[in-house]
């Protein structure tokens, strides 16, 4: 066990963390809106994000926007502006690789950094580092950042959650007994509820209580990620930081809500064709085929009806992978349901060259399409996505939402001079442009 070192900071790891990331970056676009309850997701009808004068009245995440307005009658509820929260993240890693090029672009709102070594090289304690870094993301972009600082991933990611909004907690190796102490087993990353069950079982119930256990036990009883959270929560990095970015996908998955809910079965049944181009078009771009699909319809009541469907060959060709599905998709749909939402995963992902041909012809006649298929990824990358369509999907391509929900974000609604639906600046739209 490695509290015992002598060292506090053997490595040094720093998570940083968007504080209600989503909703924080329309507050940095219009001031105007700080110190007001904001809430993003006006298009999906249910809350994306919301700022911290929001959970204060009672909104959280995932709520229905009409038991929002019973809580907080006064909330701003305002469309999600995803292209402007993708530049605001962009810009905090830009801001983290001053101090460090070792950054782990995590998620959106969320990335690890390396300064193990940077104290001689910056004049600056690793603590000291962790605040100028904190400092320069809220000074820049107008919003505020959690930041953990420890010797690995997880020790750090309990540090940026400990103190929200704007935190920043160091955890010393020497320290970190106190914070796993306090820390429920169930709230580490990487812990879900079944595991945090099966821990508390065996009278598991902080993060220190799994940290104290012998190597033997926990091999033992747990499988190789819970093994390797056990080394990280004990001070020993058994997860190395992933600064080199995806290089592949196992998977790709698809889905889209759309306002209001729908029983019309050929307008959903263009929604999960849209799913199904979108899937297509990114395994395209990585040079993947599946060989099997699973889709869903989900209804007004949030239940998912689906079907796994495993089609003759592996393809990235959504001709192919419409046509298999549709001898399910009655299976799926029923009658008079309501549906708000489609999806598609393409599973098992392997290399499109691998595809071998087939006795009748099948592989031959969908390489055809490749060639068509090849040319619409060109059009796209000229003049923008779904420039060319499947006529299946034509329904979707007018858009999912209706009503106020279909009010679209400043971002895309007003351009500056140059810029087309499919080319902007990497600028953010500010609020007195709307």
């Amino acid at each position: 066990m490695a509290w015992g070192s002598t060292s506090s900071f053997p490595r040094a790891i720093l998570h940083v963390d968007g504080d209600s990331f989503f909703a924080s970056c329309e507050v940095a676009k219009d001031p105007t809106l700080r110190g007001k309850p904001v809430i993003t997701g006006k298009e999906r009808g249910i809350v994306s994000a919301c700022t911290y004068e929001a959970k204060a009245r009672g909104v959280k995440r995932g709520m229905v926007l009409g038991d929002v307005k019973k809580c907080c009658p006064d909330a701003i509820i305002l469309p999600s502006d995803y292209e402007t929260y993708s530049l605001f993240s962009e810009r905090m890693y830009a801001i983290v690789r001053r101090y460090t090029p070792e950054v782990e672009e995590y998620s959106i709102d969320e990335c690890f950094a390396d300064l193990t070594g940077l104290r001689r090289t910056l004049r600056l304690s690793y603590p000291d580092i962790a605040k100028k870094v904190q400092a320069e993301l809220n000074r820049e972009l107008g919003m505020t950042f959690s930041l953990g600082l420890s010797a690995t991933k997880t020790l750090a990611k309990i540090g940026s959650k400990w103190q929200k909004p704007a935190g920043l907690t160091v955890i010393p190796l020497c320290d970190a007994p106190r914070y796993l102490k306090a820390m429920p087993v169930g709230a580490v990353w990487g812990i879900g509820p079944q595991t945090a069950a099966l821990l508390g079982k065996y009278g598991i119930r902080s993060a220190h209580d799994l940290a104290r256990k012998d190597e033997a036990w926990v091999r033992a009883h747990l499988s190789k990620p819970f093994v390797e959270t056990w080394q990280e929560l004990t001070g020993t990095v058994a997860n190395e930081l992933d600064c080199t970015g995806r290089e592949t996908y196992q998977s790709i998955s698809k889905t889209k809500t759309f306002t209001p809910a729908s029983r019309d079965p050929s307008f959903i049944h263009a929604q999960l064709s849209k799913n199904i181009e979108n899937a297509c078009i990114k395994a395209r771009r990585w040079k993947l085929a599946t060989p099997l699909v699973f889709f869903f319809l989900k209804t007004e009541d949030f239940r998912y009806h689906g079907y796994e469907v495993a089609l003759p060959f592996p393809t990235n060709n959504p001709v192919d992978i419409l046509r298999a599905v549709d001898e399910h998709f009655f299976e799926a749909y029923k009658r008079g349901v309501r549906y708000r939402a489609t999806g598609i995963t393409l599973a098992n992902l392997a290399d499109e060259s691998a595809v071998q041909l087939d006795l009748f012809g099948a592989v031959r006649a969908s390489s055809g399409r490749k060639r068509i298929f090849a040319s619409a990824d060109a059009l796209a990358e000229k003049y923008g996505k779904h420039v060319v369509f499947l006529g299946a999907s034509f329904a979707a391509m007018q858009g999912a939402h209706r009503g106020s929900r279909a009010d679209a974000p400043a971002r895309t609604t007003n351009r500056f001079r140059g810029e087309t639906k499919r080319q902007r600046l990497g600028i953010p739209m500010l609020g007195e442009t709307r």
